[in-house]
């Protein structure tokens, strides 16, 4: 690292857990985020200002007023404009020297296999199951950790699905893809505007500490958080030896 870098990332090098090794390791990594949108904005700031050397941002969308009551990556004069093109432009101005890929282009399958296999975490910021499921399919196919938030109205949720490990679940082994859930968005539910703050802040944190290395994960575990009484309740989650996804891709 040069002096400026030094002095930029002081604060993380202060950390006995992370310290110039750990900072070293995210200024080499490529974390791959899906969506710039609630969960998204937070997610990308936060990486972006802890110096992950490269973020590629992947957001069909553009910026909407709607947007602005809860998407802080984004501001008025770029209502309309791609929200992974405004997400790079505002993590630009916080640290110039961070390599954002922004994508205006839909998660589909074939696209995220190609973009999962060059990245060494993704982060799913989405808001609807197919592409929880295709992200999910990639991360699983290419050994990948993948970092999975989701929030609407009052309630939200986060966990790691990381099957490296091969006592860890998937997303599929809670959510089966062939099951009947109920689709809830932001756009026809609302959502508390911090919330996606609060869930967003901590995947960056769980996608930070699995790049550096430090602690342990939220694998196996899923956190859920009902901000009407600020309550957290978490479940244990168990790999399915029967799922569809992860079942023949251990070992």
């Amino acid at each position: 690292m040069n002096d400026d870098q030094l002095l930029r990332y002081s604060r993380h090098i202060l950390l006995d857990e992370l310290g110039v090794e750990g900072q070293q390791r995210l200024l080499a990594a490529h974390a791959l985020v899906i969506g710039a949108g609630g969960l998204g904005s937070p997610v990308t700031l936060y990486l972006g200002t802890a110096g992950v050397g490269t973020i590629t941002v992947i957001d069909h969308d553009t910026v909407d007023l709607t947007n602005l009551q809860r998407q802080i990556a984004h501001n008025m004069s770029r209502v309309g404009q791609p929200k992974a093109a405004s997400a790079a432009q505002t993590i630009g101005a916080i640290n110039p020297e961070v390599r954002v890929v922004a994508l205006h282009e839909r998660a589909d399958a074939q696209r995220l296999h190609a973009l999962v296999e060059a990245a060494d975490v993704v982060v799913d910021c989405s808001d609807n199951f197919a592409t929880r499921h295709a992200v999910n399919a990639a991360c699983v196919a290419h050994r990948k950790p993948l970092v999975s938030g989701a929030a609407v109205t009052f309630d939200a949720q986060i966990s790691v699905y990381d099957t490296r490990d091969p006592a860890a679940p998937c997303y599929a082994c809670l959510f089966p893809p062939d099951a009947a859930f109920e689709e809830v968005r932001c756009a026809t539910m609302g959502v508390f505007a911090p919330l996606v703050g609060i869930i967003g802040a901590m995947q960056a944190a769980e996608a930070l500490k699995l790049l550096a290395g430090v602690g342990s994960s939220l694998a196996g575990r899923l956190q859920m958080l009902d901000a009407r009484t600020m309550e957290w309740s978490e479940i244990r989650l168990a790999r399915q030896p029967g799922c569809p996804v992860c079942a023949s891709r251990r070992g």
